[in-house]
């Protein structure tokens, strides 16, 4: 039978049950931390960052779970919801710490005379970075994602912050109130802020993930604990399969061919992620799974080389 199970391509209305998703495309997103397993070595890595007080550099492919180390470490050590900073070309240190409306304190006193933009703030708001420095007494958990993505010179930016734990808001400090609740990043809590100065009591757990596609200045590489992740092993990636599709009784040996397939195509040098593994198993063992030319067509378009456009 063609593999037709929604999309038919004949322009006729119907009504198409879609089925259940894959569990790591259900919204409301949840954290996958219970599903991860630790590869070796990451859990000492873990430990050493967290002892020292330093940061975690993880290196590895796109959708080996290196964002998912944080999740799990926040989890176990009940250290609150993860802070996300995503670095793009275009992000900057001072975003990170805290964002000021200027413009929109400008447009509220033209609107409502001198005194509408009196108050500062409802123009301040944490970053993720600088929600991670306020004072509290558990560390915060600050995932700081695909920093090879930065500006060259946003990882020597970081160094101070991370070296001292502080930083400034020229804004609060020549402000005329002496301290200033200002609402941290992604929630309505305001936190006090005391002439413009924000400095930690514990320094937060920070894991920094990097593609490995740029090198960094060994003076930002020496203030990080570094891991990276290995290539995955077919017993490695059966694991991390059936955590998420528990297809550990699936006896039809698909399974172990595709895995073993994808192994071989990262040991020759393709770049694959994880998650491409998931997407074309999920596929495989889901009601109306394609078979014969279909099911070949279908992988290809899941399991497609990632240095291809």
């Amino acid at each position: 039978m063609t593999w037709q199970p929604y999309y038919q391509g004949d322009g006729v209305p119907r009504d198409v049950d879609l089925g259940k998703p894959p569990p790591w495309r259900s919204f409301p997103r949840q954290t996958l931390h219970k599903e991860f397993e630790p590869p070796p070595g990451l859990i000492k890595a873990v430990n050493a960052a967290l002892a020292l007080r330093r940061p975690l550099l993880v290196t590895g492919s796109a959708g080996s779970g290196k964002s998912t180390v944080i999740e799990q470490v926040a989890a176990e050590l009940k250290l609150g919801d993860v802070l996300r900073w995503h670095i793009t070309s275009r992000s900057t240190l001072s975003e990170a710490l805290y964002r000021y409306d200027a413009l929109g304190r400008i447009h509220a006193q033209r609107l409502d005379g001198p005194t509408g933009g009196d108050d500062i703030a409802p123009f301040l708001q944490m970053g993720p970075l600088g929600t991670a420095l306020l004072p509290t007494e558990r560390p915060r958990a600050l995932l700081i994602d695909e920093i090879d993505k930065s500006d060259l010179d946003l990882p020597s930016d970081l160094l101070d912050v991370l070296e001292r734990g502080e930083f400034e808001i020229p804004e609060l400090a020549r402000y005329k109130s002496e301290t200033v609740h200002v609402r941290e990043w992604n929630r309505d809590e305001r936190r006090p802020v005391t002439r413009g100065r924000v400095q930690c009591d514990v320094f937060p757990f920070i894991v920094m993930t990097s593609n490995g596609e740029r090198d960094f200045p060994a003076a930002f590489l020496r203030r990080c604990i570094r891991y990276t992740m290995p290539k995955p092993t077919i017993d490695a990636l059966r694991r991390i399969v059936d955590s998420h599709l528990r297809t550990a009784n699936d006896g039809s040996g698909e399974i172990d061919a595709l895995i073993a397939g994808f192994v071989d195509r990262i040991s020759a040098g393709e770049s694959l992620a994880i998650d491409q593994l998931l997407n074309a198993v999920h596929l495989l063992t889901g009601g109306g799974a394609p078979a014969g030319e279909d099911e070949r067509e279908v992988m290809d378009l899941v399991l497609r080389e990632l240095s291809r456009a």
